[in-house]
């Protein structure tokens, strides 16, 4: 094996070019769903067939809007409970759940219910964004592709992201964030296997999109300062606690209102109606709480956007998408974040120094959305992709971590991850380098062993076995010839079996009885190497040899050495100590300071 720093092999050009194909298909999906929404919200709130853009919030329909979303959640309701129920919820968690659970299978039905349902319910004026859906539909797109190769779960896992991957940067025109997210979220590695097919996933949705959605950014806003200052940075600062807050108290109130639909004493398939019916109200109050919102949030970054419009997404928006995504309808989270966190903003406008318009909202929006998803640096870009104002990344920067220290430090949980553990599986979203990689063979392996003479006699061996000579816990011999070369391996219980025949003569041959070809570790290699070829052989103990010279013995190794590794990473954690000490040698140990 030749140790390198990655472990990427040519196959990736393969997977990459099927990649390649996803992005390009998903970019239409991207757009069909978004035409299935325009066609959804004229049919119900206009009676009238039509793909063009519209609002929920400009209909006539009068007190009878408060039926609009019921009739929306019963059919996502029935959708689900006869299609499948993978169509519920917000698609990222079920992303998730396919990648951990079920070899990132994805079964067709929910490649072509999930955007029907996520349509019918945005388009019925539930308060979601697009994106969840189209992840989750571009996601199952993905894995429907890898299903009919000859591929591992790995690859498939990959593939599958890369769809979710390009199903955001078409819905956006955000591939480097797109990019970022399945890193951050749904990739649980940094590897070049996955990141490479992933990104050119993301690049071809995105190119395609200039041609079928147009370019972005999808909310351009005027130049902020290239630099706030410290006054500035300090309410960037603020802006993030409070975001922070905004994110726990979000997160929180969907998983309350979850609990409390658990407790209805009837199907969940009617869950969603009861959650329509909170829509429904919502939407009588305040109108600019019903879809998702886009124009809403091109006006909170524009600075355009009246005091009472800012309280209405905060109190009314935010209520009814905790109501109705608790009752587990169809929609997704990022839109509503990206609302809730710029009328958060336009809040803090009031008091925090003013750099422009719009500043605070976008501010807040970014640490909303990092808060809330816990992928910071996902936020960041995605904030910088949806305006194109560059000057805006260290104000954003800052915001964003303060937000996600907070939720971090608060709740165990985030609100994507939270649906995951509710089904019984827990995941890590913290990545770091495994110790295995970092320590070798000759950092943990053991040289004080008992070694064997291939013309050993009787004797010899009987003498080797007796409790006064084993060496503590050796259950493998190395058998060396007079050059001190290896020959072989012999395990203690053939040992054994030598020493109890019966007759046996003085003479035996322990160099053909050993095992000739044993498998065997280098000194210079990882202890990942060693772990996984333990793995695949179900062999424990190996004997340690040169790389140059694979019959020089230089010690053993067993898996019980292997936990040196994990001890070692848990003291590092663990220990703490003064490494420089403040020495002032003209000052006497008498004299008082």
């Amino acid at each position: 094996m030749v140790l390198g720093d990655f472990t990427m092999t040519p196959r990736v050009l393969w997977i990459g070019s099927l990649a390649i194909f996803i992005g390009f298909v998903t970019s239409y999906i991207a757009l069909a769903l978004l035409k299935l929404i325009a066609l959804f919200t004229n049919l119900f709130f206009y009676q009238r067939w039509g793909f063009s853009a519209a609002t929920p919030a400009g209909n006539r329909l009068g007190v009878w809007e408060i039926l609009v979303p019921v009739v929306g959640a019963i059919i996502v309701g029935l959708m689900a409970r006869f299609g499948s129920e993978r169509i519920r919820g917000h698609g990222i968690p079920e992303a998730i759940e396919a990648i951990l659970i079920n070899g990132s299978k994805v079964e067709p039905k929910v490649a072509l219910l999930k955007p029907i349902s996520s349509a019918i319910s945005i388009g019925s004026g539930g308060p979601f964004g697009a994106e969840g859906p189209i992840i989750m539909t571009g996601g199952a797109f993905g894995s429907m592709v890898a299903q009919l190769f000859k591929l591992s779960s790995t690859e498939r896992k990959t593939l599958l992201v890369a769809g979710a991957a390009a199903g955001m940067s078409a819905t956006f025109a955000a591939p480097v964030a797109a990019v970022l997210l399945a890193v951050e979220l749904l990739l649980f590695e940094w590897k070049p296997r996955s990141l490479i097919p992933v990104a050119l996933a993301s690049v071809t949705a995105g190119a395609a999109r200039r041609y079928i959605l147009g370019m972005g950014p999808l909310f351009p806003v005027s130049t902020h300062p290239a630099f706030i200052g410290p006054l500035g940075l300090a309410g960037c600062l603020v802006a993030g606690i409070l975001a922070g807050i905004l994110s726990a108290a979000v997160t929180e109130a969907v998983y309350k209102s979850e609990d409390l639909f658990h407790k209805f004493p009837i199907h969940w398939m009617w869950w969603p109606a009861f959650g329509g019916l909170a829509i429904g109200l919502g939407g009588l109050i305040f109108p600019q709480a019903l879809g998702v919102g886009y124009d809403t949030i091109g006006s909170l970054l524009q600075g355009h956007v009246a005091r009472d419009v800012i309280l209405g997404i905060l109190l009314v928006k935010s209520a009814i998408w905790a109501i109705s995504l608790g009752s587990g309808t169809s929609g997704g989270v990022l839109a509503p974040l990206l609302m809730m966190g710029g009328a958060l903003g336009g809040m803090e406008a009031a008091f925090l120094p003013s750099f422009g318009p719009g500043f605070w909202p976008l501010v807040s929006m970014a640490a909303t959305l990092g808060g809330t998803m816990r992928a910071p640096m996902t936020a960041v870009i995605f904030a910088l992709e949806l305006t194109h104002d560059v000057n805006m990344l260290l104000p954003l920067l800052l915001s964003v971590i303060m937000a996600h220290c907070f939720t971090v430090l608060l709740l165990k949980r985030s609100i994507l991850t939270e649906k995951v553990a509710r089904r019984g599986y827990h995941l890590s979203a913290e990545y770091s380098v495994d110790p295995m990689e970092t320590l070798f063979v000759k950092d943990v392996m053991r040289s004080n062993i008992a070694a064997l003479p291939a013309g050993a006699t009787h004797a010899d061996v009987a003498a080797s076995l007796k409790p006064d000579r084993l060496r503590r816990g050796q259950f493998l011999y190395p058998v060396i010839d007079r050059e001190m070369k290896l020959v072989g391996v012999i395990t203690r219980n053939a040992l054994d079996k030598i020493v109890q025949q019966d007759g046996a003569g003085p003479q035996i041959d322990l160099g053909e009885l050993a095992n000739k070809t044993p498998e065997v570790a280098y000194a210079d290699e990882p202890l990942r190497s060693v772990v996984y070829r333990m793995a695949e052989t179900g062999l424990t103990r190996f004997p340690v040899v040169d790389r140059t010279d694979n019959r020089k013995l230089l010690g053993m190794v067993a898996l019980y050495d292997l936990l040196q590794a994990r001890t070692r990473a848990m003291h590092e954690e663990a220990r703490r100590e003064r490494v420089l000490r403040i020495h002032m040698p003209f000052v006497s140990r008498d004299t008082p300071l």
